[in-house]
C-alpha cells in the first residue's frame, strides 16, 4: 500500500450517500419521479481534484449494498484511489433526498444516515502508510459530526499529516443537527480547524463559529490560532483572504440563473486547494474559487458541474484574454 500512498497528492475521508434528486418542483412528500446521483461533501472535493489531475485518495466505510456499490463504481469512474474504502457487512451506505427549485433557492434536503457505514468511522481506519505519503489533508466538519469515533479519526489525521508537515485545509460545513449540542460543534469545529493552514468558511458559518460577523475579524481569530490563510466566502459578492501577508476582497463570478446551490462550497475548495497545492497566489486561489464555485451553481446535482483541467484552463485563459483586452 505504501508504494500506491506515495503516488497520492491528496487524501480526505468521510461519507458518501446516494442522492435522490426531485424529478418535479414542490414538496418531496409529493414528489414522485427522482433521478439518482452520489454527494458528499469531502467526496465532492475529492471528485473535483481528481477531474483536475490530482492523484486523490478517499477513506470511508460503505454498506454491502446497492449504494455503496453505486459509491465505489463512481470512485472507478472519476479515478479516485479507494483502496482505504472498506464494505461494512453489517451497516448501510446512507441516501438523501433532494427537492428541486427554480426560484435559485436552497433545496430541500432529507438525510437517511443514521446508523450508516459511515458513521462507524474510527482510529482503527487509520492507515499510516497510506495517508502520511500525500502531499495534503483535506477535512470538512461533516466527517466529525457523524459520530465521536469518525470524529475523533479527523482530529487523528490532522495531527499526524500536522507532525509530518504536510499541509491541510479545512472546511466547517456545518451540520447542527448531527452534533449534540451548538456549542460541541463550536468547541469541536474551532479546534480542528485550529491544526489547519488554510481555513475555509462562509461568512454565516463564521459568525457561528467565532462570534464576529466582520470577515476581517473571522480571519483574524482563525489566524490567531496557528491558520496561515483564511478564506471568508461572501456568497455572490464573492470572497474575503486574509494571510499575514496580504488581505483583499476578490469579486464573485457572474451568474445567469442559479440552479442547484448545493455544492457551491465544495467547488470552491476545489478551486482553492489546487492553486494553493499548483503554488498559486492566495489571491489567485481565491478567484479560481469563485470561478468554480459559481461553475457548480450552475447545474443539477453536487459534482456534475465541476470541471476537467482542460475545461478549467480554457476558462482561465478566457479570462486573462479578457482581463489583458481591458487594460
Amino acid at each position: 500500500m505504501s508504494t500506491i500512498a506515495a503516488a497520492l497528492d491528496i487524501i480526505t475521508y468521510g461519507e458518501a450517500m446516494a442522492m435522490f434528486v426531485a424529478a418535479e418542483t414542490g414538496p418531496l412528500a409529493r414528489v414522485g419521479q427522482f433521478t439518482k446521483r452520489i454527494a458528499g461533501a469531502d467526496l465532492n472535493v475529492a471528485i473535483g481534484l481528481a477531474r483536475l489531475g490530482f492523484k486523490v485518495g478517499w477513506m470511508s466505510r460503505v454498506g454491502n449494498d446497492s449504494f455503496g456499490q453505486y459509491v465505489r463504481d463512481t470512485l472507478m469512474q472519476e479515478g479516485i484511489d479507494q483502496r482505504c474504502v472498506t464494505t461494512d457487512e453489517r451497516h448501510p451506505t446512507g441516501f438523501q433526498l433532494k427537492s428541486k427549485n427554480d426560484d435559485g433557492s436552497d433545496p430541500a434536503v432529507e438525510y437517511f444516515r443514521r446508523g450508516s457505514a459511515a458513521s462507524h468511522l474510527s482510529v482503527a481506519d487509520y492507515v499510516a502508510d497510506y495517508v502520511l505519503p500525500a502531499r495534503h489533508l483535506h477535512l470538512t466538519g461533516v466527517a466529525p459530526a457523524i459520530s465521536e469515533s469518525s470524529r475523533e479519526l479527523a482530529f487523528h489525521l490532522a495531527r499526524e499529516m500536522r507532525a509530518a508537515g504536510k499541509t491541510i485545509s479545512f472546511d466547517p460545513n456545518l451540520r447542527p443537527t448531527l452534533w449534540p449540542s451548538r456549542a460541541a460543534m463550536v468547541e469541536g469545529l474551532n479546534a480542528l480547524a485550529a491544526l489547519a493552514d488554510w481555513v475555509l468558511p462562509g461568512i454565516g458559518e463564521g459568525e457561528i463559529l467565532t462570534g464576529y460577523t466582520q470577515p476581517e475579524d473571522i480571519a483574524r481569530f482563525y489566524l490567531e490560532r496557528g491558520a496561515r490563510g483564511v478564506i471568508v466566502k461572501l456568497g455572490a459578492a464573492g470572497a474575503y483572504f486574509r494571510s499575514a501577508d496580504e488581505a483583499g476582497v476578490i469579486a464573485g463570478q457572474p451568474v445567469e440563473k442559479v440552479v442547484d446551490t448545493v455544492g457551491a462550497g465544495d467547488g470552491f475548495a476545489v478551486g482553492v486547494i489546487s492553486a494553493l497545492l499548483e503554488g498559486r497566489t492566495l489571491p489567485q486561489a481565491v478567484a479560481r474559487g469563485n470561478r468554480i464555485g459559481a461553475l457548480a451553481i450552475q447545474v443539477i446535482g453536487d459534482s456534475e458541474g465541476l470541471p476537467s483541467r482542460a475545461e478549467l484552463d480554457a476558462l482561465e485563459r478566457s479570462e486573462a484574454a479578457r482581463i489583458a483586452h481591458a487594460a
